[in-house]
């Protein structure tokens, strides 16, 4: 029998980081006594517990350590242990047993002091400067000969998601797919959210697939962009496309989107608007030459929205400002994301997916889509925190803008409260 004591703080029975590790332990076929616990007498005081782990062998042990870590929970014997770190053996190569991390909050013990691992993302490694006293997260491919890798689990600790008190309207809402839950009040709770965000002065990204235009729900977005509830917008080829084929022809996959008929010709219309942005130079030369006057991009333009589009294999074009090597695309996105503070995603399961593989835990993140496996895949790929919303997007962002609407101009009276004096 193998046996480990691990320690647990925090918000852990508000935030149901308690249940959840002890469900852990029993799902993975160990047992477990809480040796001690102390709860909190009110709703800010943290709690703590002891908890014994007994495991059949060493190796399930390990196994069911390393998961309990993900909700912060931390064996008693390796709180004092240094971190463990070893040169990359090539470029594009981490070592072997590299630690894999999650989008929570990490720290490592560095010279017997916890430091905080910057741009938290899942999936990557972390890199390590003993001579600065820096670590950070680095993908895969982008890891170089030499690099000080951290591995195996000792001297790391994650810093789980707790709510907070006061909670804001948002944290009320469960992370799951959302279909009978009242659809009017979630979308307020959102806009709540996001009005509070742009008060705070953050960031919003939208990540949006062409079903924005083929609903009819891009005035609704580019309402978002003119009242400046958008700062990032991540797409494909498609979203860009379709948005300046509507702006150029007044249709959308060669349907005209105000007469529901289709144009004469109208399966060629994309193909043009393609060609007459190539022939420009890109959206931001077609936007100051006069050529496209209205629309998503022509509004991320001239409001100074930052835009990614990264292609894929089915691209007609593409565009030129698409971005058709994946890693490069992987890593502007990557870039762009940083300091986001909110982010929603519509109509797009890849982009959505990808996206949220480079968001830390601690971005606020809503997924809409008519079809409920999206946003399952966003949790199974480990967003834990997306909120799910199934539905058409262009009743959920006519809905959105209107409390948006009535709402923003709370923006500028809270900043100005909050402005000291």
């Amino acid at each position: 029998m193998a046996r480990s004591i691990v320690q647990i703080s925090g918000h852990i029975i508000d935030s149901l980081i308690l249940p959840k590790v002890l469900d852990l332990i029993i799902n993975l076929g160990a047992e477990f006594q809480i040796l001690d616990i102390h709860v909190g007498h009110r709703r800010a005081d943290r709690s703590s517990a002891r908890i014994q782990i007994d495991a059949p062998t060493q190796e399930l042990l390990e196994k069911i350590l390393a998961k309990v870590k993900e909700h912060g929970a931390l064996p008693l014997e390796t709180e004092a242990e240094a971190v463990r770190f070893e040169p990359a053996p090539a470029d594009g190569i981490f070592p072997d047993h590299f630690y894999a991390t999650t989008n929570f909050p990490t720290l490592i013990r560095l010279d017997e002091q916890w430091i905080e691992v910057e741009h938290p993302e899942m999936d990557c490694a972390i890199r390590v400067d003993p001579q600065s006293r820096r670590a950070e997260t680095i993908a895969m491919h982008r890891v170089k000969k030499g690099d000080l890798i951290v591995v195996d689990h000792t001297g790391v600790k994650i810093v789980p998601m707790e709510r907070r008190v006061p909670r804001e309207p948002f944290e009320f809402m469960s992370s799951a797919v959302s279909t009978e839950q009242p659809k009017g009040l979630l979308i307020r709770e959102i806009a709540e959210s996001m009005i509070r965000v742009r008060a705070e002065r953050g960031r919003i990204l939208v990540v949006a697939g062409p079903g924005l235009v083929h609903t009819g729900a891009s005035r609704h977005l580019i309402e978002l962009i003119e009242n400046e509830f958008v700062q990032v917008l991540f797409a494909g080829n498609g979203l860009a496309v379709h948005d300046i084929e509507s702006a150029l022809f007044g249709t959308s996959l060669g349907v005209y989107l105000d007469k529901n008929i289709r144009a004469s010709e109208g399966h060629e219309h994309h193909l043009r608007a393609i060609n007459a942005i190539r022939k420009a130079g890109g959206i931001h030369q077609a936007v100051e030459q006069g050529m496209v006057q209205r629309g998503i991009f022509y509004s991320c333009v001239k409001k100074g929205v930052e835009f990614v589009l990264a292609g894929s294999i089915r691209d007609d074009g593409p565009l030129p400002d698409v971005i058709t090597d994946t890693l490069k695309a992987q890593d502007m996105m990557r870039e762009k994301a940083r300091g986001v503070s909110f982010a929603l995603m519509m109509a797009t399961t890849l982009h959505a997916i990808a996206t949220g593989n480079l968001l830390p835990a601690t971005v606020k993140t809503v997924c809409v889509d008519i079809n409920p496996a999206v946003v399952t895949k966003l949790s199974d790929r480990g967003t834990f925190q997306a909120i799910g919303l199934v539905t058409d997007v262009e009743p959920f962002l006519r809905e959105l803008s209107q409390y948006l609407r009535q709402g923003g101009n709370a923006i500028d009276a809270e900043y100005t409260r909050s402005i000291p004096g």
